[in-house]
């Protein structure tokens, strides 16, 4: 859709389909990703796919800068290359065989939002966990903003490309290890650490125009990502029960979508009212108050 429309209105539709996309598949990936673990290695399993997806999401843009160092300005083709390996997932899917479910017959007949009741039925450390994520959510805007403000410090767009290339080449080696350390040490612990981390780079960030310096805060934002993307869900995962898996992720990826649309929308705000440091300062600031707060109210569940 997007390398045959030229209309924006058209392109702002075929975009939302693909958000609404990944809103039907994340969840039930991560539950079929549950299924095939166990609580002892979920953090490796969970960290393995973060890792794989994320090389994917390096790969695509070095293709990108060689296409388009070749083919300059031509995007219609590269959305056409890109189709091609959508289909190839698509068809990969097939080839999986899901675990057969019991399922309660008075639940049968559900309506399209019922997933919001899970919340009464959940457990009280679900609750707490997803209440400390949200707020975290809140005020983590998009990663585009951190590519803006690289392009506001005067680097080219290849430069700022190459930063992202390096982020997610970075989180693709980092998640499986620390998914891996997620089952030694406890998610907890791992998850506390990598918010920290995430606090600690949106205060530093834009404190240096270094380009050595930038780096190495896309390194270590990479070390965040690859601490809690893959480790929040899998921790989710083991707080519901196994028939409530893809609801439990569910109702959070509702809700962390939510919050995702606000706080950038609230970053791009501040940003256009009274520049970009603010907007770092306060995502710093409440991460790592949110670190505090799962410090001490979430109880250790590996």
């Amino acid at each position: 859709m997007l390398a045959v429309f030229t209309f924006p209105i058209w392109i702002f539709s075929a975009r939302t389909i693909d958000r609404l996309g990944k809103g039907i598949r994340n969840s039930a990936r991560d539950a079929l990703l549950s299924d095939e673990s166990t609580p002892q290695i979920k953090g490796k399993v969970f960290g393995f796919h973060r890792g794989m997806d994320t090389l994917g999401a390096a790969i695509g843009p070095v293709v990108a800068l060689i296409y388009l160092y070749f083919y300059p300005e031509n995007y219609k083709w590269l959305f056409v290359i890109a189709f091609a390996p959508g289909l190839i997932a698509v068809a990969l899917t097939l080839f999986l065989k899901e675990k057969r479910i019991v399922t309660n017959p008075k639940e049968k007949n559900i309506g399209f939002f019922s997933f919001f009741q899970y919340w009464n039925q959940s457990p009280k450390n679900y609750k707490m966990l997803v209440i400390g994520l949200v707020s975290f959510t809140l005020f983590n805007s998009s990663d585009a903003f951190l590519l803006l403000m690289v392009k506001e410090q005067g680097y080219s767009d290849t430069q700022m490309i190459s930063l992202y290339i390096f982020y997610n080449l970075a989180y693709a080696i980092l998640a499986f290890p620390m998914g891996h350390l997620a089952d030694k040490i406890g998610m907890k612990k791992v998850l506390i650490f990598g918010i920290t981390i995430f606090g600690i780079v949106y205060l530093l960030f834009g404190l240096s125009s270094k380009l050595t310096i930038l780096a190495m805060l896309f390194g270590l934002y990479a070390l965040y990502a690859a601490s809690t993307e893959g480790i929040s869900r899998a921790w989710i995962s083991n707080l519901a029960s196994k028939e409530k898996t893809a609801t439990a992720i569910g109702l959070f990826n509702t809700l962390q979508s939510i919050a995702t649309l606000v706080a950038s929308s609230l970053a791009g705000l501040i940003w256009f009212k009274f520049g970009a440091t603010p907007v770092f300062i306060i995502s710093g600031t409440v991460a790592l108050g949110v670190a505090l707060y799962l410090t001490v109210f979430i109880k250790e569940y590996k």
